[in-house]
């Protein structure tokens, strides 16, 4: 189980780190915008801290992200990587779509060939 809480924590600080560069702000800025020391936002995405749901709230506020987003980026779950592709085919325009579509069903076709 601690293996496990560690691959959590891990994956959260790997996408706050992932945000945070997204919305240009370094650790440093980030630390003042919380009120923490540069250290502390290091442990965070290091995933070396356990983040209180009120932070997550507060970092979801300054990435304009969900909470969810933080906490699900990266899992390896097929109902969060189901939502990761939800939130990328928004980005694309119709047809896009359409042709992405395409291709998965051309991926698992091929799985299908290869049993």
């Amino acid at each position: 189980m601690i293996d496990k809480n560690r691959q959590i924590m891990q994956t959260i600080g790997q996408a706050i780190a992932k945000y945070r560069q997204a919305v240009g702000l370094t650790q440093a800025q980030l630390a003042e915008i919380l009120g923490i020391g540069n250290d502390a936002v290091s442990r965070m995405e290091r995933g070396t801290t356990v983040l209180t749901v009120l932070r997550l709230f507060e970092l979801a506020e300054i990435f304009k992200c969900e909470v969810a987003d933080l906490i699900t980026d990266g899992s390896n779950r097929s109902i969060d990587q189901a939502r990761s592709l939800e939130k990328m085919l928004l980005q694309l325009n119709e047809c896009e779509r359409t042709e992405l579509l395409l291709l998965v069903e051309k991926m698992i076709d091929w799985k299908k060939l290869d049993k």
